[in-house]
């Protein structure tokens, strides 16, 4: 016998009970329209898709198998698990892929993790350096070729400094170790001593701050020893919002080239779901918020500054940030040439 759904049971049988009463035909069940695509996606549990999580919202035409699991892992599987058909990556290291001429992966405009820079310059206790006088300094930072990297130097560049005259040490902040090169080191880059962490750089002078995207384990608001070197930072990153329209894209989804090829309408319909998302995620926001204290003050401000649909996809609203992304990358360096956005979203835009 058949597989027959409950849904589809119960409809068949309805629709005989009802023909019974009625002393008529029954009406013939429907041929079940084909199961919807399931597309399993490596994404971070990021709280602003909880909506796809809840099932509050639901794939066009896809069933979504959200893969979960910390971030380093998630990147990881992206690239190389092969039960998985795409998911979050990094957006320079996508750059660097096409710089190398693979494009194994297809980049579809969905921007999975954002952030602003200037929180994340961090200094010793009593330190008087500042953000206008950081030429000519020895700076620690997380990793040279990475996305956040690449804002962090255009961070300076915006503040009228050439990353060129700083001397920079990449390490992890907390913990002794090489961070793995995905391109050449420039002269003026070099790492950290196997036994050191770039917090030990900083607490001993060996270094005079230091970039890094996560708060070190030795941060603390007011008795440090280590704090951030922009106290006032949300002023920096709104003035520097206004002055250059660059919410900063850091990962971006990606779709490995031949599910891409199987049914190339998947990237609009991606597109679509993920803005529904940040639709729904952002109305909960409103109407429920009480996850801080003064949340909706938070949002009513980030809104006024930047719009409603600031985490918004697509090229249209994200175009300018991801051109200066690729100019910044180019600029330091890690591309051979200059990659366009247009390059970059090819397959996508061809559709």
């Amino acid at each position: 016998m058949d597989h027959v759904s409950r849904r589809g049971f119960l409809a068949t049988a309805g629709s005989l009970a009802g023909a019974s009463l009625l002393h008529t035909r029954p009406v013939p069940a429907q041929p079940h329209p084909a199961p919807p695509q399931t597309l399993s996606l490596a994404i971070t549990e990021y709280l602003r898709f909880t909506p796809l999580g809840t099932g509050a919202v639901r794939g066009r035409g896809f069933d979504l198998d959200w893969v979960r699991a910390p971030r380093t892992e998630i990147l990881a599987r992206t690239l190389s698990d092969p039960a998985v058909h795409g998911g979050e990556t990094s957006m320079l290291g996508h750059l660097l892929r096409l710089d190398a001429g693979d494009r194994s992966l297809v980049a579809i405009p969905i921007f999975l993790l954002r952030n602003f820079t200037a929180r994340d310059l961090y200094t010793r206790t009593g330190s008087t350096l500042s953000p206008d006088n950081l030429a000519g300094r020895r700076l620690g930072i997380y990793n040279w070729a990475a996305s956040g990297a690449v804002w962090y130097r255009h961070l300076l560049r915006y503040l009228g400094l050439d990353p060129k005259t700083i001397e920079w040490v990449v390490g992890y902040a907390d913990r002794p170790g090489e961070v793995v090169a995905r391109a050449p080191l420039p002269p003026h880059v070099t790492n950290a001593p196997a036994d050191k962490s770039l917090t030990d750089l900083l607490l001993t002078g060996a270094i005079e701050a230091m970039f890094v995207p996560l708060p070190p384990a030795k941060y603390h608001t007011t008795d440090g020893p280590v704090v951030r070197l922009i106290p006032d930072y949300r002023a920096l990153e709104r003035r520097y919002f206004t002055e250059t329209g660059c919410y900063p894209p850091q990962h971006v989804l990606v779709l490995r080239e031949p599910v891409w090829r199987e049914d190339t309408s998947m990237g609009e319909r991606l597109l679509e779901t993920f803005n529904e998302c940040e639709a729904e995620f952002t109305a909960g926001q409103r109407l429920y918020p009480y996850s801080t204290p003064w949340l909706i003050g938070e949002v009513e401000e980030t809104e006024q500054l930047m719009g409603r649909e600031f985490h918004s996809h697509g090229l249209a609203a994200n175009r300018k940030a991801l051109d200066t992304f690729c100019q910044g990358a180019y600029d330091d360096g890690l591309t051979r040439r200059r990659i366009t956005v247009d390059q970059y979203f090819a397959e996508y835009l061809a559709v």
